[in-house]
Protein backbone atom coordinates (compact mmCIF):
# COMPACT_ATOMS: atom_id res chain seq x y z
CA UNK A 1 0.00 0.00 0.00
CA UNK A 2 1.44 2.95 -1.31
CA UNK A 3 1.81 6.19 0.61
CA UNK A 4 0.90 9.56 -1.08
CA UNK A 5 0.82 12.22 1.30
CA UNK A 6 1.45 12.58 4.77
CA UNK A 7 0.99 15.62 7.21
CA UNK A 8 1.40 16.25 10.58
CA UNK A 9 -1.73 14.51 11.54
CA UNK A 10 -2.18 12.64 8.34
CA UNK A 11 -1.26 9.70 6.44
CA UNK A 12 -3.50 9.29 2.55
CA UNK A 13 -2.19 5.85 1.62
CA UNK A 14 -3.55 3.66 -1.61
CA UNK A 15 -6.72 1.27 -0.54
CA UNK A 16 -6.59 -2.20 -0.12
CA UNK A 17 -9.01 -5.25 0.51
CA UNK A 18 -8.16 -4.78 4.21
CA UNK A 19 -9.85 -1.29 4.22
CA UNK A 20 -13.22 -3.10 2.84
CA UNK A 21 -15.18 -2.87 6.25
CA UNK A 22 -13.89 1.20 6.87
CA UNK A 23 -15.70 1.30 3.21
CA UNK A 24 -18.72 -0.47 4.35
CA UNK A 25 -19.36 1.80 7.29
CA UNK A 26 -18.20 5.23 5.15
CA UNK A 27 -20.21 4.57 2.35
CA UNK A 28 -23.68 3.97 4.31
CA UNK A 29 -23.15 6.85 6.62
CA UNK A 30 -25.94 8.48 6.25
CA UNK A 31 -23.95 11.75 4.92
CA UNK A 32 -22.73 10.03 2.26
CA UNK A 33 -25.67 8.38 1.05
CA UNK A 34 -27.45 12.40 1.28
CA UNK A 35 -24.69 14.30 -0.30
CA UNK A 36 -22.77 11.44 -2.50
CA UNK A 37 -25.59 8.83 -3.16
CA UNK A 38 -26.14 4.89 -2.86
CA UNK A 39 -23.06 3.08 -4.28
CA UNK A 40 -25.29 -0.21 -3.43
CA UNK A 41 -22.31 -1.51 -0.74
CA UNK A 42 -24.41 -3.82 1.64
CA UNK A 43 -21.35 -5.90 2.64
CA UNK A 44 -17.64 -6.18 3.18
CA UNK A 45 -18.19 -8.44 -0.34
CA UNK A 46 -19.48 -5.04 -2.08
CA UNK A 47 -17.50 -2.75 -0.80
CA UNK A 48 -14.20 -5.14 -1.77
CA UNK A 49 -15.93 -4.98 -4.97
CA UNK A 50 -16.52 -0.86 -4.40
CA UNK A 51 -12.25 -0.64 -4.13
CA UNK A 52 -11.78 -2.92 -7.16
CA UNK A 53 -13.98 -1.29 -9.52
CA UNK A 54 -13.33 2.32 -7.91
CA UNK A 55 -10.03 3.34 -6.28
CA UNK A 56 -8.00 0.78 -7.57
CA UNK A 57 -8.13 0.78 -10.66
CA UNK A 58 -7.94 4.11 -10.96
CA UNK A 59 -4.64 4.02 -9.40
CA UNK A 60 -3.11 2.19 -12.50
CA UNK A 61 -5.22 3.84 -15.21
CA UNK A 62 -4.96 7.21 -13.85
CA UNK A 63 -1.67 7.21 -11.65
CA UNK A 64 -4.01 8.33 -8.87
CA UNK A 65 -7.47 7.77 -7.52
CA UNK A 66 -9.16 8.12 -3.43
CA UNK A 67 -6.77 7.31 -0.95
CA UNK A 68 -7.49 6.29 2.48
CA UNK A 69 -6.87 8.93 5.39
CA UNK A 70 -5.82 7.50 8.31
CA UNK A 71 -4.14 9.42 11.57
CA UNK A 72 -0.39 9.39 11.68
CA UNK A 73 -0.35 8.75 15.56
CA UNK A 74 -2.59 5.56 15.71
CA UNK A 75 -3.34 5.00 12.53
CA UNK A 76 -7.06 5.11 12.84
CA UNK A 77 -8.98 5.38 9.43
CA UNK A 78 -10.89 8.66 9.50
CA UNK A 79 -12.40 8.87 5.95
CA UNK A 80 -11.06 9.21 1.99
CA UNK A 81 -9.82 12.01 -0.08
CA UNK A 82 -8.57 11.69 -3.52
CA UNK A 83 -8.68 12.76 -7.10
CA UNK A 84 -11.25 10.96 -9.47
CA UNK A 85 -11.27 11.43 -13.05
CA UNK A 86 -14.64 11.75 -14.64
CA UNK A 87 -15.54 11.61 -18.27
CA UNK A 88 -18.21 14.63 -17.88
CA UNK A 89 -15.19 16.36 -16.36
CA UNK A 90 -12.05 18.23 -18.14
CA UNK A 91 -9.87 18.07 -15.24
CA UNK A 92 -9.52 15.61 -12.44
CA UNK A 93 -12.05 16.00 -9.15
CA UNK A 94 -11.23 16.08 -5.93
CA UNK A 95 -13.31 14.08 -3.50
CA UNK A 96 -13.29 13.75 0.02
CA UNK A 97 -15.23 12.39 2.85
CA UNK A 98 -14.97 11.68 6.85
CA UNK A 99 -16.61 9.33 9.18
CA UNK A 100 -19.01 11.62 11.60
CA UNK A 101 -16.77 11.24 14.44
CA UNK A 102 -13.73 13.02 12.60
CA UNK A 103 -16.24 15.62 10.82
CA UNK A 104 -15.13 19.38 11.97
CA UNK A 105 -11.45 19.04 13.32
CA UNK A 106 -9.82 20.08 10.07
CA UNK A 107 -8.77 16.79 8.74
CA UNK A 108 -10.91 17.47 5.65
CA UNK A 109 -9.07 20.50 5.26
CA UNK A 110 -5.80 18.78 5.59
CA UNK A 111 -6.19 16.23 3.77
CA UNK A 112 -7.12 17.81 0.84
CA UNK A 113 -4.33 20.65 1.02
CA UNK A 114 -2.05 17.72 0.91
CA UNK A 115 -3.75 15.84 -2.20
CA UNK A 116 -3.44 19.35 -4.01
CA UNK A 117 0.23 19.59 -3.46
CA UNK A 118 0.27 16.13 -4.90
CA UNK A 119 -1.64 16.94 -7.76
CA UNK A 120 0.47 19.82 -8.43
CA UNK A 121 4.19 18.91 -7.39
CA UNK A 122 4.21 15.02 -7.94
CA UNK A 123 1.17 15.05 -11.04
CA UNK A 124 1.85 18.13 -12.71
CA UNK A 125 -1.91 18.51 -12.86
CA UNK A 126 -2.54 22.53 -14.27
CA UNK A 127 -5.88 22.32 -12.74
CA UNK A 128 -8.10 20.50 -10.49
CA UNK A 129 -11.83 20.71 -10.01
CA UNK A 130 -14.47 19.65 -7.10
CA UNK A 131 -18.09 18.95 -7.20
CA UNK A 132 -20.35 19.67 -4.32
CA UNK A 133 -24.30 18.86 -3.56
CA UNK A 134 -25.24 22.98 -3.18
CA UNK A 135 -26.87 21.73 0.38
CA UNK A 136 -23.60 20.77 1.71
CA UNK A 137 -22.17 23.43 3.81
CA UNK A 138 -19.24 21.67 4.96
CA UNK A 139 -17.43 20.70 2.01
CA UNK A 140 -18.20 23.73 0.59
CA UNK A 141 -16.41 25.84 3.54
CA UNK A 142 -13.35 23.09 2.65
CA UNK A 143 -13.18 24.07 -0.91
CA UNK A 144 -13.38 27.45 -0.40
CA UNK A 145 -10.62 27.51 2.32
CA UNK A 146 -8.78 26.04 -0.14
CA UNK A 147 -9.02 28.39 -2.56
CA UNK A 148 -11.82 27.23 -5.06
CA UNK A 149 -13.82 29.11 -7.03
CA UNK A 150 -17.64 28.29 -7.31
CA UNK A 151 -18.14 28.03 -11.54
CA UNK A 152 -21.53 26.95 -12.37
CA UNK A 153 -23.66 24.60 -11.71
CA UNK A 154 -23.49 21.10 -13.63
CA UNK A 155 -25.31 17.73 -13.98
CA UNK A 156 -22.87 14.68 -14.34
CA UNK A 157 -24.66 12.48 -15.84
CA UNK A 158 -27.89 12.19 -17.62
CA UNK A 159 -30.92 12.54 -15.09
CA UNK A 160 -28.77 13.13 -11.82
CA UNK A 161 -29.08 16.39 -10.39
CA UNK A 162 -27.28 19.48 -10.53
CA UNK A 163 -24.37 20.01 -8.15
CA UNK A 164 -21.66 23.03 -7.94
CA UNK A 165 -18.23 22.95 -10.35
CA UNK A 166 -15.59 24.27 -8.49
CA UNK A 167 -12.25 24.86 -9.96
CA UNK A 168 -8.55 25.92 -8.85
CA UNK A 169 -5.38 26.37 -10.80
CA UNK A 170 -2.05 25.36 -10.12
CA UNK A 171 -0.16 28.05 -8.51
CA UNK A 172 2.38 29.58 -10.64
Amino acid sequence: MRTVATTPRLVLREFSHEDAPFILELVNDADWQRFIGDRAVHSVGDAQGYLDNGPITSYGANGFGLYLVARRDDDSRLGMCGLVRRDTLEHPDLGYAFLPAFRGMGYATEAAAAMLTHAWTGLSLPRVLAITNPENAGSIRVLERLGFALERQISVRDGAPEVNLYGVSRPV
